[in-house]
Order: structure tokens, then sequence, then C-alpha cells
């Protein structure tokens, strides 16, 4: 944190019947306020794993398949592109990533999902499906819509009932459209809107319009939270065990972070020691987290950091994750 120049970070770390929660900095810069275990922070992209989850206990469930074409569950939505969900959930659908269309996205305060699906499509197809990966988060968007589709209720509710509920996720949940706040204690998220110079100003990126993430990355969460349900995914208690064997069959990744291969919702790091771990990470304004564990589920860590930049020494946040990750999972580390 004191290299990097971030406000704060926490951690936690779980390793079998052990646990271990550390903090640095502040929850708010303002007033000094130290981050605490109870923070509840913008998830960003792990929320992908909780819909691809929801998706496949819907498809255990034999209420969807995943070679199912959109085509068939969003009728005339896609053209007959041919893309199934599968390659929704492991992104080689080759579908254009919306929010790589700020300009678009910033014409209106909130979007419906098939808002944001327009947005994608006004664009043409990176690649013809399944020739190719390139992260869309315009994916999630679909399969969000499909599993509405599916199990006749909203996504919000279902990763509820599915998953927060039975695993008592209290501070975990999927905020709807015009819900800007974060409910419950939280740090104050910050953001430099993506300038890398150390210069660059700081704003306050707590509170936004949370609908133009929806199924792709709007989620709230904590860090405890985080390890219990990947702990209970890995551990083999979310899904049966074909299930699992689906979102552990990984893809080779391009562009996206090193050394990482991405299965559905799910991916894997192979960390400099040659150790792998199973997790995901997410980036939002102000609210940077990663959160993966060892492939029986029994070591765990979840960090947040409240904000989106690094100084010196990393990158972005994602250099201070890897090495605590290597710390933590690597031949030398343990808790």
């Amino acid at each position: 944190m004191t290299q990097g120049g971030l406000p704060g970070i926490l951690a936690e770390v779980r390793d079998g019947e052990r646990s271990w929660f550390g903090t640095a900095g502040a929850a708010d810069t303002g007033t000094g306020r130290p981050r605490s275990r109870q923070d509840r922070f913008r998830i960003g992209s792990i929320s992908k794993t909780f819909v691809a989850t929801v998706l496949l206990q819907l498809a255990a469930e034999g209420r969807l398949g995943l070679d199912d074409t959109v085509e068939r569950w969003l009728p005339g939505v896609m053209g007959g592109s041919g893309a199934s969900l599968r390659m929704l959930l492991q992104h080689t659908s080759g579908i254009f990533n919306y929010t790589d269309d700020q300009e678009a996205l910033n014409r209106r305060p909130t979007h419906s999902p098939e808002s944001l699906l327009r947005i994608a499509l006004a664009h043409p197809p990176v690649f013809a499906p399944g020739t190719g990966w390139a992260y869309s988060n315009t994916n999630y968007v679909l399969a969000g819509m499909i599993a509405e589709r599916a199990a006749g209720r909203g996504l919000a509710e279902e990763i509820d009932a599915r998953i927060a509920r039975p695993l008592g996720l209290t501070g975990t949940y999927l905020p709807p459209a015009g819900d800007p706040a974060i409910r419950g204690p939280h740090a104050r998220h910050y953001t430099r809107l993506f300038r890398t110079d150390p210069g660059a100003p700081v704003h306050d990126a707590t509170e936004f319009e949370p609908s133009v993430f929806w199924a792709a990355g709007g989620m709230i969460s904590t860090a405890g939270d985080l390890n219990r349900f990947l702990g209970a995914l890995l551990g083999g208690r979310l899904l049966p065990p074909d299930g699992l064997r689906e979102m552990l069959t990984t893809v080779p990744t391009r562009d996206w972070i090193a050394d990482a291969e991405y299965g559905l919702g799910l991916s894997s790091v192979r960390l400099p020691g040659g150790e792998t771990v199973w997790g995901m990470g997410g980036a939002l304004f102000g609210s940077w987290t990663y959160a993966y564990g060892a492939r029986d589920g029994r070591h765990l860590v979840a960090v947040n950091v409240n904000g989106d930049w690094t100084d010196d020494g990393w990158d972005d946040p994602i250099g201070v994750f890897t090495d605590l990750l290597r710390a933590e999972f690597g031949r030398c580390g343990g808790t």
C-alpha cells in the first residue's frame, strides 16, 4: 500500500480451519478510518463466477444446456450467430465487449440489459463463434438474461436463493438499477479514472449507477463472503461433479491476466513458482479485488484495494495481488 500509493487494502486468508485477516491504510482518506473485516465493496467481474454458477446449476437441473444456442433462448437477438451458452461463459463467442464503447454508455444515465446488448450488437463480432478468445462483458449480460428466462425470476433473486442465502453470505448481493449506494459498512472507493500519471486527480466513486455492469460486474460482497463462496464452489458443494468439471475446463486466454486460463466464469493462474490457483478477479472504478484458492477449496485468499492505481513498482493493483498470491501459495508461503 505504501509503495503503490493506494488508499487502503484488506485481505482474508483461510487455510483449513484457520483464518487470518489484515488491513493497511484507510477506508476513508478524509477521516483516516481504517478498513474493517465487515467492509463491503464492489467486486466487479467476480460477479461472473456467481452468474456462471447459477447457469451451471440450471444446466444440472435440466432447465438449459451449455451447448444451447443463444438464439434458442433469445430468438432474433443475435441474428443466428451460432454462439452457445458455453461460449458465452468461456469468452469464446466473439461478441463485441459493450464496455469498450464508452461514448454509447454515457448517452443515458441507466441501462437495461437490452440496452447494453444493443450497444454491443452495433459493432461487428471480433471473430466467428468458437474460433478465438476475447474477454467480453456482453457475454455475461446475455448469460444473465438467459438465466432469468430459464429460471423464471430475476438474476438477483437467483443469486440470493441459490448461493447467498444457503451459504450465509450476508454481505453479498446484486444491486438493482437505480441503487447507487453500498448497503452496510464499506470503504470509500477512490479512482483516478485509469490515468497512470502519479499526479492524476483522485475522485470518489463509492456511489454510482450499477446497471451499466449488472451480470458482468455489478455485485457487492465482502472478503469473508468471497472466501466462503469460493471454498464451497471448489469444494463441490454448489455444483455436481460434472458441472464443476465443466467449470474447471479451461481455454487459453489472450491479452488478459498473465499466466491465466479461463473456464466457465472461473480462471486458473499459474504463479511464478509453478503453483496454480483458481478463482477470479474484478476491477471497477475505485475497487479492485482478487479471490483465489487451491483446487480443493481449503486454502483461500480474498483481497481488495479501494483504489485503482499504483504509483511505483507495479503496473496496476494486479501486480500487488500477484505478489500476495505468490507469498501465500508459494512453496515457501503459508498462513
